[in-house]
């Protein structure tokens, strides 16, 4: 008798323990906080744009999204901790570049970006300027090319690090105008803006929300932009296409990506509250004020653009000779 109650009293404690499971499973996303992983130190040109975002979703969503900031070995310690994370839309990544980069860099990652990741949105593009410290008498391309004739070996110029896109596009620029230059990488681009007012490197390729407060305060020069049209912060400086590199374009583009087994309505709900922040008036106003273009994208577009840059940068890091491994 004793027995049998003991028994019913277990088998109820275990309907229960399923039915609370079972709502527990269903509950709407987001029931709780979610954590956008950000690979990059706080402050720096991927930050400020994933929090405008991280803020808005979140007030859209009626949940935090909080910013965990993983910088390290070009963004890969943040995508590997995403990519091993709990596909339930509660762990996201605000991913750039770096992440069409890295394939090329590292022979050895631990994760897939195609297998281990699943794209969410493309959000935004922030320029690369081509700055130079004010003591170099340059105010345009050609004048930096021909002062760096005059003084073959003698320039330097800076990156926010080794097979960071601020490196590879300002390798492209030495490579095609064939400028004797010698790279110096820094752990990010703010040490790196600041040796460059400081006068240590000359000129560099940097991200324009990092460099416009410089260039604005007369501590940098701006000689061209990355895009392949002007931008209205800096509308009287020349694109690298019509300074001589016909054709040429490159930014620091930024996405979102989750777990690879992430629910299908996770992300387009994700995808959708992305879209929907990108286009409300007080984030363009902010990512206006920082020379970040505004973007957006379906899930399938954003996979695509990440494989056809996966193959646009192969060939450059490859004529850099860079093996980050």
């Amino acid at each position: 008798m004793q027995y049998g109650l003991v028994r019913r009293s277990a088998l109820l404690a275990l309907a229960l323990v399923a039915v609370g499971g079972a709502a527990q499973a269903q509950d709407p996303w987001p029931s709780r906080p979610i954590t956008l992983v950000v690979p990059f130190p706080p402050g720096g040109p991927t930050d400020m744009v994933a929090r405008v975002l991280a803020q808005q979703v979140g007030q859209q969503l009626g949940q935090t999204v909080i910013v965990d900031n993983r910088p390290g070995a070009n963004g890969n310690i943040g995508n590997a901790l995403v990519a091993k994370a709990a596909a339930d839309g509660y762990t996201v990544l605000y991913n750039t570049s770096s992440i069409a980069l890295s394939p090329s860099l590292y022979k050895k990652l631990s994760y897939d970006v195609a297998k281990d990741l699943r794209p969410v949105a493309l959000t935004a593009v922030v320029p690369l300027g081509l700055v130079v410290n004010p003591k170099v008498p340059a105010n345009t391309v050609q004048e930096l090319v021909k002062y760096a004739q005059d003084n073959k070996g003698k320039l330097s110029y800076g990156s926010a690090g080794n097979g960071n896109v601020t490196h590879l596009a300002a390798f492209q620029v030495v490579q095609h105008y064939g400028i004797d230059a010698s790279h110096v990488p820094y752990k990010g681009s703010a040490p790196a803006d600041v040796d460059l007012v400081a006068g240590q490197i000359e000129f560099m390729t940097d991200t324009i929300n990092s460099v416009a407060p410089f260039i604005k305060d007369g501590k940098l020069k701006l000689l061209a932009v990355s895009t392949a049209q002007r931008i209205p912060n800096f509308p009287n400086a020349p694109t690298l296409a019509e300074s001589g590199m016909t054709g040429f374009e490159a930014g620091a583009w930024q996405g979102v990506m989750v777990p690879a087994r992430t629910p299908d309505a996770v992300v387009q709900r994700l995808n959708a509250e992305i879209l929907k922040a990108l286009k409300d008036p007080g984030v363009l106003e902010k990512l206006r004020l920082q020379g970040t273009e505004p973007l957006g994208s379906t899930p399938q577009a954003y996979g695509d653009y990440i494989q056809s840059e996966i193959k646009r940068w192969a060939g450059v890091v490859k004529s850099t000779g860079v093996s980050l491994d």
